[in-house]
Order: structure tokens, then sequence, then C-alpha cells
């Protein structure tokens, strides 16, 4: 049921009885807007509301609430100036999109009050862990050892280090983290800076600057960022709660509304619970999370491509999606429609997993995703050994410190900010995230648990030690590897053995270029951060309206290669074994203003990074980053992929066999094969050398057992994988010691039958072998 305080009932017997009264107050807004959907259903407490504030000031459908304006005009100019003064907390200027966070404390704010101090210090708004990843890479010294100085704004956390928002139990468990790691929750962060072409010319890393803010950060909610397919989107809490179609195009029944222009959203109407629209679709965050780690496209099953195949039926490539074209993989377990048996049909939402915390922050500054994002698997799933409320609070994330083993137990209470939303029957009462937060949509209900999805559905979750008191495993492999093998629970991440792909994209080939077009002028594209920060009294951003700032330069952006098989392992910043990808690669080429290039193909180093990992070799900044991919599947990585697979172990593909001649340039002409010299005089260059990379890209660690790249720049803990790790991974034998014999033709003749056997008669004879040797 929708939960409504005492204050809503009032509210909506109030707006009962004046909409019952207020004939004569009539909202010249629809006489424009005739056809436009109410925000919320007409019946729900939230338009209610509205409706009842609406008709107390002259607007008996509640518009002027959201978006001010003078709902008593005769003219469209009249009508979208200023507000209504007798509402006191609400608009004070007429807003076209109520949701952007610059005027949200006088719209949602106006009953959704927390929310907007805490979305203007998360990282939706100020992608501080973007700017010092991806900037780490391009070598700027200011954010080296794990400093985040940078976000899209000047934001300070003005009401200290305790959580405005979390139990008890979450917030003492923030302040300890936050005394353990610094740096990343910093107490303040400055706007990006501006660095001018003269600058770059004197140091051409600085074109880094120039790369963040006109590529990597038009994706914050601050603006209302780039308008092509895929990535229409709001501002704000409208980035979110307002859909709008990959296409673009107004699908509602407001005639004021362009249906053949694109830009525009699909309905007026705002998603969020099941009584709203049935939660937000998957597409809805993907507007914004299809580059940097691609979780988002990465749980449809879509990894970017170049080929745009095979052809549709115009014979043409598929359409461009974010820019980019895209290869299906195999979508999330959780995303997938096909269900498990007994639960219904369809995927589960991003929302259903991810807390308010996660999403809107929690009113602290979050240097990086781990320190917003407050939940992990076994808060659902448990471990063979332990049900999810027998698990101690901060259970897989655990810094290497020991946690204790005190039971977090379940809650019978929810956080007030998720009364807004549905609320459920606790049954035995609501799981607790890693951090000690209940979840509101997930309850114990004997021995299941259950998910209610903001979609509708119900779903009972698998839970290890129910499984494994029951005996119901899947198969043998996941018995063992799950209930026989503990240190697998101790030490690796659920999704290290189930995301058994993860998009891998070898070096980010950029060209940051200061000189002219083909027409002659100078190269400029928009400033995001700039643009975000030029808000006018309307709530809009300068991209918004449609004034978005330039500054010099162009990008340009290519790859090495692309894979998606064997994701490769490391250690993350909570100190567990964890799939890398490809962070920010960076091989950086700048051209300056008169055309010529003043960095060729070149590569930061990272000596801060030596220091963490103790060793005398200073790594490559060219980052693999520790990553939760979002591409769970139900078959698991076989044991093979990691413990006989020197890619998985970090020695790149093939043990870094490919690829050595990185930091040459290679020509290929007439040669004289005996001296390697090029025979023509008149001869250019194939494959120019990336400067510091004389390994494969997919390689970590060297021959010489040497971390070669940096592996996760934002958590201290984060490396490649130790020896002693790999030394207990290394168990060759598996299966190379009896079949190193295939060469003995003696030997093997008397071993063996011709043929093939099954897998089965395979084990059933290995067991044979080991009793023998036993007796």
């Amino acid at each position: 049921m929708q939960n409504i305080s005492w204050k809503s009932y009032l509210l909506a017997i109030v707006a009962i009885f004046m909409l019952a009264i207020s004939f004569s107050v009539r909202s010249e807004c629809i006489s424009c807007h005739e056809g436009i959907e109410d925000i919320r259903e007409s019946d729900s407490s939230m338009m209610l509301q509205i409706k009842a504030i609406g008709v107390a000031n002259g607007d008996n459908q509640g518009c002027i609430v959201c978006h001010g304006g003078n709902p008593a005009a005769t003219s469209v100019e009249e009508a979208h100036k200023g507000a209504v003064s007798s509402l006191a907390n609400g608009p004070d200027a007429f807003y076209p999109d109520p949701g952007s966070i610059w005027i949200a404390d006088k719209t949602c704010g106006q009953c959704h009050q927390e929310y907007v101090y805490r979305v203007e210090r998360s990282l939706m708004n100020t992608e501080a862990g973007k700017i010092q990843g991806n900037l780490h890479t391009f070598g700027l010294p200011e954010v080296q050892s794990h400093n985040v100085p940078w976000g899209n704004y000047d934001v300070v956390d003005d009401d200290g280090s305790e959580p405005s928002i979390g139990t008890p139990e979450y917030k003492e468990y923030m302040v300890a983290l936050m005394g353990m790691y610094e740096k990343q929750f910093p107490s303040e962060l400055k706007r990006l800076p501006d660095v001018s072409v003269e600058q770059v010319e004197k140091d051409p890393k600085l074109a880094g600057v120039t790369y963040q803010k006109q590529q990597c950060q038009r994706c914050h909610v601050g603006v209302k960022g780039r308008e092509r397919r895929g990535d229409y989107r709001g501002m704000g809490c409208s980035s979110c709660h307002i859909l709008y179609g990959n296409e673009g195009f107004y699908e509602g029944n407001d005639k004021t509304i362009s249906k053949d222009e694109p830009g525009h959203m699909l309905q007026h109407k705002i998603y969020g619970t099941r009584e709203a629209g049935n939660g937000i679709p998957v597409e809805s965050c993907n507007s914004c999370h299809n580059r940097g780690k691609r979780i988002g496209v990465s749980y449809q099953g879509l990894m970017e491509f170049p080929y745009g195949s095979p052809y549709n039926e115009n014979g043409g490539k598929q359409p461009g999606l974010h820019t980019k074209n895209y290869l299906f993989i195999a979508d999330d377990l959780h995303h997938q429609i096909e269900s498990r048996e007994g639960n219904p049909q369809g995927g589960l939402l991003c929302q259903d997993c991810h807390t308010t915390i996660d999403m809107h922050g929690d009113g602290n500054i979050a240097g990086t995703t781990l320190a917003q994002v407050e939940i992990e698997c076994q808060d659902c799933h448990g471990t063979p050994d332990k049900f999810p409320w027998e698990l101690p609070i901060g259970y897989s994330e655990e810094f290497n410190r020991d946690i204790g083993q005190k039971p977090r137990g379940l809650s019978d209470d929810l956080l007030p900010e998720t009364l807004f939303g549905t609320v459920y029957d606790k049954k035995e009462g609501y799981l607790k995230t890693a951090r000690g937060n209940p979840f509101g949509n997930i309850v114990k209900d004997g021995d299941k648990v259950i998910l209610h999805s903001a979609s509708g559905n119900d779903f009972e979750i698998p839970v290890l030690k129910q499984l494994s008191i029951t005996d119901n495993w899947k198969n043998e492999h996941a018995k063992v590897a799950m209930e026989q093998i503990s240190q697998h629970n101790e030490t690796l991440e659920c999704y290290t053995c189930h995301s058994s792909w993860v998009p891998q994209c070898y070096g980010c080939h950029v060209q940051v270029n200061y000189g002219t077009d083909e027409n002659g002028n100078p190269y400029q594209d928009t400033d995001w951060v700039a643009s975000g920060n030029s808000v006018d009294e309307s709530g809009l951003t300068a991209d918004a309206r449609g004034e978005a700032v330039k500054i010099p330069g162009k990008v340009f952006e290519s790859r090495s290669y692309l894979r998606w098989e064997t994701p490769i392992l490391g250690i993350n910043g909570e100190g567990r074994i964890t799939p890398l990808m490809p962070g920010c690669q960076v091989i950086y080429t700048v051209i300056d203003k008169d055309g010529n290039a003043i960095a060729l193909n070149e590569t930061a180093s990272a000596p801060s990074e030596a220091k963490d990992i103790s060793q005398s070799k200073i790594p490559s900044a060219v980052d693999m980053a520790p990553v939760q991919p979002h591409t769970v599947q139900r078959k698991a990585r076989s044991c093979e992929s990691c413990h006989n697979s020197p890619k998985t172990q970090g020695f790149g593909i093939e043990g870094g066999a490919f690829m050595f001649r990185n930091n040459e340039d290679v020509i290929v002409d007439l040669m004289d094969i005996k001296t390697g010299e090029v025979i023509p005089e008149n001869h250019v260059i194939q494959s120019s050398k990336m400067n510091g990379i004389d390994f494969d890209l997919s390689t970590i660690i060297n021959e010489k057992g040497e971390q070669v790249q940096t592996v996760g720049s934002h958590w201290p803990l984060s490396r490649a994988l130790t020896q002693d790790i790999i030394d207990s991974m290394d168990r060759v034998g598996l299966c190379i010691g009896c079949h190193k014999e295939t060469s003995n033709e003696a030997l093997w003749k008397e071993v063996s039958t011709p043929g093939q056997i099954s897998d089965e008669e395979h084990t059933e004879l290995m067991n044979k072998m080991l009793k023998r040797y036993g007796e």
C-alpha cells in the first residue's frame, strides 16, 4: 500500500473540499495545454496534495506548484513569467523543468526536503571519482595518491561527517570508514579549473582537462546533457523520474508539444514506484550509464562494437545508440525476462537493488562509487553457512579489517525517506544492506527471502544457506566452489566467478586538437562544466537554454582493440578479488593551434602507485579498474578459466605473448630480412609507437612479477593479484598433469582408450585413479 501520513490525509480532504467548491477557479494553463497528463495518478496522495496547494493559490490543476508562472495570464509570455507570490516555499519564477537541481528546493524539495542537499553532493552531480580517475591517467599531479580535489561545482559538506540519512548503525559505520579513508570522502570539492591553449602548449598533459570537460562530464544531473539518440533526458530529479524515449519524441496529449521534434519527454508523468509508473526503466539509467564502466548497457547485455552489423532491412548498419553501435553478448541474469522456476516472468530494475543512498547520496561528499554504494550481493543471497541476517555489518567490504561476527539482524522499521515509496509488509523483517540500512522492498518471509520489484513483480531470492541445507545446488561444481572451498567466500566477490564476460576496451587513444577544421575554423566544443555553472533564474543551465559554453579544442577518440571473454582479476578497494576492466587507458596526442603534434601517443607514469604496491618499478598510469560489471550469469566461470589462465591472473592474453612491440614504430615495406632495415628511402610508419607501453594492454604483471600499470586509482588496497594468490591459483596440474603426457605415445597407449570420453566418464576415471593411489 502507499504510505500516507495524517498530514497527507488532511491535505487530501482539503483538496477534495476545495476542488468541489472551486468551479469558478480555473487554470488558464490548461487553456493551452489541454490534454496534458497529470504528473501522477489523479487519486494519488501526491497529486491530491499538489492540486490542494494549487486551488489555494488560484490554479485548480496545480501546475504552478511545480512550474510557477501566472495561472491567470491570457498570453503565453505572461503565463511563463514569474510566480504566484502566495507560494511562500514554492517557485519564485517560471520553471520549464521543475526537476532542475538548481531550483529543486522550491519544487521537488517542497516535499522531499533533504534530497536536494544530498543529490548536490552525490556522485550523480559532482562526478568527482570520474574526474580523479581520468586525470590520474593523464598524469596530473593534483589527483595522484588518491587525492580527489575537483568536481563539476564548488561544493562543501556543511553538516559534518555524520550522514544526514540512515540508521544509527549506518551512521556509525560511515563515520568510522571516513576516518580510515579521508581522501575518498572529501569535505569539499572545487570546480574543475579551466586551462588555456597556451597552458596546454607548455604542458600537453593539461589537454586532459579539455577532454574531461568536453567528453566526460555531460552526464551529470546538473545539466540536460547531449541530445542524441538514447541520450535524451531531463535535469536534476527529472534526469531519472521523467522518462525520455531513445528517439526523444513526445507521445502524450498536450497539443502544444511537438510530436515530430526530438528532445521531449515521453509523457508528462513522473515515475519511481509501483504506483508511479511501475518503476524507472533500465533504459532511463542508460542515458548516462553507457560510458566509463558501461554498467548500464552491460546489464542489458550490450557491448559497444565498431561494425554495426548485421545489416538492417534497408541494407544499412544499425542506428547509433549513445553514438555507438552495439553487439549483444549476454544480459545480466537479474535483467533477463525469463526468470527462475517459481518466479514470475520479468527482470529487475536498477532501483530494485540500489538504495536511495546509492542514487541520491547520504549528504556527505563521495569521492568514488565505492564511497557511496552501500550494497553487496550477500545482503540478499547470504553465504552457504550464513543467512543474510546472520552476517555482520560490513561483510564483503572488509577493507582488510576485522568486522567481527555480530549478526546484523533484520529491521522492523524503514528510513523516513523511503516512506515516499511503496511500503511493503515487513513479514518477519526487512533485510539490511552491508552498511546497516533496511531494504524497504526485501523481506524475510519464513524460510524465503522476497524481493518486491518496483515493476510490480514479487521474486523469491535464492538464498545460499537454504540451498546448502536442502542440498539443492544446480550441479556439483556449484556445491564444490561455494560450499566446500570456504576461501572463495572469504576472499572473492560473488561476481568474480559469475561475471563470465566484461567489456574490455583496451587503449583509449585520445587526440585533443586545438587546430582548425577543414573550413579553417578553430576547433571548439561544449564545456559541460562551464555550461552547468551558468544557471538562470528558471533553473536552466546554458546547454538547456541552447547557449552551451564552448571552449577551444575538439576531441577525437579511438581504441586499440576490444574483448569481452575471460575477464582479468585483481584486488579492489575493499581488499577482495574482483573482475577488472580497462579503466582509463589513455594514450594521448595533442595538436596545437598551428596543427603541430606537441604530444604524440604519450602516456603518464604513476609513481604513487609504486609506493602503494611496494615495488621499485614505476607502473604506467594507464589503468585497469576494479569493477562490478553487472554481467552476472547463472553459469559461472569454469575453474580453469581462473586457475589455469595467464590472462585472468594478470599476465596478459596468452601470457603477454602478443603486442609486445607497442613501444616501437612498426614499418611495413620492402625490408632486408637479415638486418631488419627498410629498403626504400621513401617509406612511412604503418603503426606509431605508444610511448611508455612496452607490454600488451591486457598485461598488468610482467614476467618478473612487477605490476606494470595502475590497478584502480581510487583506493589504496586496489592492486594486481599478489604472488601468494597467484601461487595458490596456479594449479596447472589440474588438467595438464595428465594431458601433458599425450606426447609420450607409449605411455598414452597404455593408459588411454582411443577416442573421446564424456565429462562424467572422465570424472569417474579420475576418482578411480585417486582411490588406487590411496591403496
